[in-house]
């Protein structure tokens, strides 16, 4: 289909306007206008074209140490990366802002998108955690020094989700003890686990695994360590019975256990070798 002289003209009027706005960004990038270039830098910022203001106040904010723009532009520059999604300089430039300006009128704002910028660049729970526990660390301190900010609720929200993302992060790099047959830190970690998360989803299903994995620690064992090792899983199951009397695994735990009990009378006279 023929195109017409119209849709002709619109194009090449709105190439020539593109052009033109092109153009003018690169005569800011080479000005040494420092007013200029600040009204400019805030105009994009307002207008949400964060990629151009960012950019120009990169290159403003050495050049306005010492003047009152300084403060605003460090503060905008921080979140332009913030919206577009660079986290990682995000929170290290509103971490910088709330250093240098302790008792700015953005403080609170720079402190709370510093900790949610942490929150946002932490990884799935099967990565490393490190991210994860600088986050809830930096929630923690926005919120003990803004425990009235209007920011407060979904900083408790991001919390509790950083949470339980440890929570799953310590239940499955404990299961994963368990299925790897590592018996002796399935235990430990299962323990630690019941330890940090007494409320977990996970708590019963934990319970019953630390009580298998003792279980199987103890039998393969040798025998001058078995004793000691089948009574702790007949603690353990006692600790599982009294928490879950009507669990669905009580019947597994149950067979354990009697045959822990077995074990404890069979190895009572069996004297104790050195330790391996």
């Amino acid at each position: 289909m023929p195109i017409s002289r119209l849709t002709v003209l619109f194009l090449l009027v709105s190439t020539l306007v593109l052009g033109s706005c092109a153009s003018g960004y690169q005569r800011l990038l080479k000005s040494t206008d420092v007013n200029k270039k600040y009204e400019a830098a805030v105009k994009y910022y307002d207008k949400g074209d964060f990629f151009r203001a960012g950019t120009l106040l990169e290159d403003l904010i050495p050049l306005l140490k010492g003047r009152p723009e300084a403060e605003k532009a460090q503060f905008y520059f921080a979140n332009t990366n913030y919206k577009q999604r660079n986290y990682v300089l995000s929170a290290f430039y509103f971490k910088s802002f709330t250093d240098t300006y302790p008792n700015s009128e953005y403080s609170e704002e720079a402190s709370y998108l510093h900790a949610k910028s942490l929150f946002l660049d932490s990884p799935g729970y099967e990565l490393d955690q490190t991210n994860t526990v600088s986050a809830l660390e930096s929630i923690q301190d926005f919120l003990n020094r803004y425990p009235e900010s209007k920011f407060k609720p979904e900083t408790e929200n991001m919390s509790q989700e950083l949470q339980r993302k440890l929570e799953n992060k310590a239940y499955e790099s404990a299961r994963l003890y368990y299925q790897l047959r590592y018996n002796q830190a399935a235990v430990v970690a299962f323990t630690n686990f019941q330890l940090s998360y007494p409320a977990s989803a996970y708590a019963e299903q934990a319970a019953f695994l630390r009580l298998s994995a003792q279980y199987a620690w103890a039998k393969e064992s040798i025998e001058s360590k078995q004793r000691e090792r089948f009574l702790d899983a007949v603690s353990f199951y006692q600790q599982f019975l009294d928490a879950y009397p009507k669990s669905k695994s009580l019947k597994s735990a149950q067979d354990m256990y009697d045959v822990s009990q077995a074990e404890i009378v069979r190895l009572k006279a069996v004297p104790t070798a050195a330790a391996n």
